[in-house]
């Protein structure tokens, strides 16, 4: 599950950059309003990577995704690609944790043949 959800979170980190160029030059927001919000939540979609494996990382995972659909208000293009990213994000959480069932059967029957 990790490995999809860190997936996930790197390409939001590439598009809530772009979406900050855009929103300078194309929202009428102030520059320094746009990369502190779009800069946060940057900062944050790394520092989630990292946080996969602890408690709450999913949740706050799941806040960072209705930002991004939140920030279609700047850019009305991210309405879509929030919820596309948040699509993502539920199959990355859904499909990680069968993956992750999988393998743990697979290294079970493995390590009970091992015997």
């Amino acid at each position: 599950m990790r490995t999809l959800c860190a997936s996930t979170l790197i390409g939001e980190f590439l598009v809530i950059g772009f979406a900050a160029l855009v929103a300078t030059r194309l929202g009428g927001l102030p520059a320094g309003t746009v990369w502190a919000v779009a800069g946060t939540a940057m900062l944050l979609c790394p520092l989630l990577c990292g946080m996969l494996g602890r408690p709450g990382a999913l949740q706050l995972g799941w806040a960072l995704q209705i930002a991004l659909i939140a920030s279609g208000f700047a850019v009305p293009a991210m309405f879509f690609l929030g919820a596309v990213f948040a699509g993502l994000w539920w199959a990355s959480i859904h499909f990680g944790r069968m993956i992750d069932e999988a393998k743990a059967r697979r290294a079970a029957g493995a390590g009970a043949g091992a015997v």
